[in-house]
């Protein structure tokens, strides 16, 4: 049935929104607002919903670990595995000794348990942004974010997009793929910026999302700075999973941009099923006017001969599909 509704979705603060759905239920579970993390008591704010549009809280996906792990809880993705749902998160200290952890649940609701120890190489200082993806094939890959400080005249230096196979839905077969570095100025997060005892012109790719689609790869992501403007979603394709993945070199992002006065930095998305079983959404967050919260919102995805589009942002009412 046909609902109407308006973004935001949801008007909590519900950064970095991941849905999926299991039965004939949808499930969101997002980043907390900084003030929430901090206290490590539970983090990553839960929710359900019958449409993708009346949400209703459900607590908390996770208890917060030890105070040595840090007080950054950032990002969470869940996949569902031989009837065990993992969650995939990262949690560290700011933009520093930051590790992509898992927690296991046999209800999609939780409570989550942490597995114990982190999962991505501990020689990588900063790893972001899990996306568990499984291709056609029926293998499961983990597509991440880690910062690159070497640049040339085709990539500048800053947090970019790789994935790996997992051995299992709790290890890496540490085989990594470089999938999308930065080259444009659009995806700038700051210039001189202080970064592992040096200064960069720093950019940001982030929030990898994968959809499979007449045997190409489209690896979505959002670039730029969350913190104004200049945020959105672009993607890169390949005819592999690992790539080499490639994309227009856009002069701006294609799938989400600011529309000024109405949707600011609207980005990190996530992609489920409409409750009519054939309709894509886009699921993401953006900025409120006066930038005090990333709120939920969602839009139709459609796929063109030029590729995906999405006739959005959008601000007025709408109707699911």
């Amino acid at each position: 049935m046909s609902v109407s509704y308006v973004n935001p979705v949801c008007r909590d603060y519900f950064a970095d929104p991941f849905v999926w759905k299991t039965g004939d239920t949808y499930y969101a579970v997002g980043t907390g607002p900084a003030a929430d993390d901090k206290t490590r008591a539970s983090v990553f704010p839960m929710m359900s919903s019958p449409d993708l549009v009346h949400w209703k809280p459900e607590g908390w996906a996770l208890n917060g670990l030890e105070d040595g792990c840090g007080d950054a809880y950032w990002a969470p993705e869940v996949a569902y595995a031989d009837g065990v749902f993992y969650l995939y998160y990262s949690v560290g200290h700011g933009h520093k000794s930051h590790k992509l952890r898992v927690a296991t649940s046999e209800n999609p609701l939780g409570p989550y348990t942490d597995i114990g120890c982190p999962i991505s190489d501990p020689a990588i200082p900063f790893a972001i942004d899990a996306h568990p993806f499984r291709s056609a094939d029926g293998e499961w890959h983990l597509f991440y974010c880690r910062d690159f400080l070497d640049s040339d005249d085709n990539v500048r230096p800053g947090t970019a997009i790789v994935a790996d196979r997992l051995i299992d839905m709790t290890r890496l077969a540490e085989d990594e793929h470089v999938v999308a570095r930065a080259s444009r100025d659009w995806q700038r997060f700051r210039a001189n910026r202080e970064m592992y005892g040096g200064v960069y012109d720093w950019h940001t790719l982030e929030g990898p999302s994968v959809l499979e689609r007449d045997g190409k790869y489209y690896c979505f992501y959002s670039g730029g700075c969350f913190e104004n403007d200049t945020y959105g979603v672009d993607y890169v394709v390949a005819d592999n999973v690992f790539g080499p993945y490639t994309d227009d070199k856009p002069h701006s992002p294609r799938i989400l941009r600011t529309v000024a006065d109405r949707v600011i930095g609207p980005g990190h998305n996530s992609f489920v099923t409409g409750p009519d079983g054939k309709t894509t959404y886009i699921v993401y967050h953006a900025w409120d006017k006066p930038m005090t919260a990333r709120r939920m919102c969602i839009d139709k995805l459609r796929w063109t001969t030029d590729g995906p589009v999405v006739d959005g942002p959008t601000w007025t009412e709408q109707r699911t599909g």
